[in-house]
Formats: C-alpha cells, structure tokens, sequence
C-alpha cells in the first residue's frame, strides 16, 4: 500500500474539490492538477471554469479525459502531488466514448497505483446513496463507479467523505 495517496468522495457540490486542493497545497510540493472533464456543453464548461479559478494558477494542469493511468505513469515523481478532479467524470468519459474502453482503463489504473512515484488525490462523486437508477447505461455507471471506489479505497492509505464541506475520515493509514 503507498501510504501516501487519497480518495476523496463527496456528492455534488459538497465541497471535495475544495478539501482536495487545501490537501495538495498543505503537501508544499509541486502540484499537479490532472482534469478528467470535458466542456461539451456550456453548463460543463461553466463548471470547468469555476474550478479553473478556484485552483493556484502555479499548477500545472493536465487534461486526459480517458488514458488517466498514462497520464499518472507520466507525470508522477517522487516530490510532487497529482490532483485528479475527477473519477466519475473519467469514468463517463470512458462508458460514453466511441470505443467503450472502461475496463481496460480501469485496470490499467488499478494495475499503476502502487507503483507510482508521487503523492496522488483522487477526487469522485459518490453515487451510491440514491434509488437505483432507470436505465441500463445509469445502472451501469453507479455498478461501476461503486466498484473503482472499493478498488481504490482498498489500495490507498487514506479515505475522506466530504458532506456540507465537513470531511469525515473513512480510512486513515499513518
């Protein structure tokens, strides 16, 4: 297990992006902001740009929408933090594009996550707590992103729920 990366999970709004930036800039290292989202549409891109200037202008930002394993293989060192905003986007990006990629890209992460160099936080909506979904492709995404949760969370050091903007510690590894 590397002690040193984090899953962040929160709903909508929540305030996980915020707590996953005040954790990156409490490490003083070089930080990395690894975005998953895509601004097709002008709510998306509004979305894109609140969180653009919420964030340090110093970092770094790298956009990979579906090769996030490639991506963290890349750009990981030992002395910085990678800031991935956000999984279930990534996960979207993946079930949604032409060539249905999510359990090669999933495995692909799963297989790179322990062997990364760096510190990495990972930020995703949590899902799970609401009626099941109609529709096979929005069954299909809460089965999915429910189960990279366990995934991640089973190979990190420390879990955090954000509600109302309160973190509340679900694994901490020290």
């Amino acid at each position: 297990m590397k002690p040193k990366h984090t899953l962040i999970l929160g709903g909508a709004r929540s305030g996980k992006s915020r707590f996953a930036e005040q954790l990156a800039s409490k490490t003083e290292k070089t930080v990395i902001y690894l975005a998953t989202a895509q601004g097709r549409d002008d709510e998306m891109q509004a979305r894109i740009h609140h969180h653009q200037q919420q964030r340090p202008q110093h970092w770094l930002v790298i956009e990979e929408p579906i090769e996030l394993a490639e991506a963290l293989l890349t750009h990981s060192k030992a002395g910085n933090c990678i800031l991935v905003d956000c999984l279930t986007l990534w996960l979207t990006n993946c079930l949604c594009g032409d060539n249905n990629c999510w359990a090669q890209q999933k495995q692909a992460l799963l297989d790179v996550l322990n062997v990364l160099p760096g510190q990495v936080i990972f930020v995703s909506n949590e899902v799970g707590h609401g009626i099941v979904p109609l529709g096979q492709l929005s069954r299909d995404f809460v089965d999915e992103s429910g189960r990279l949760h366990q995934a991640i969370a089973a190979q990190v050091a420390r879990v955090e729920f954000i509600m109302a903007g309160l973190p509340l510690t679900l694994k901490s590894s020290k």
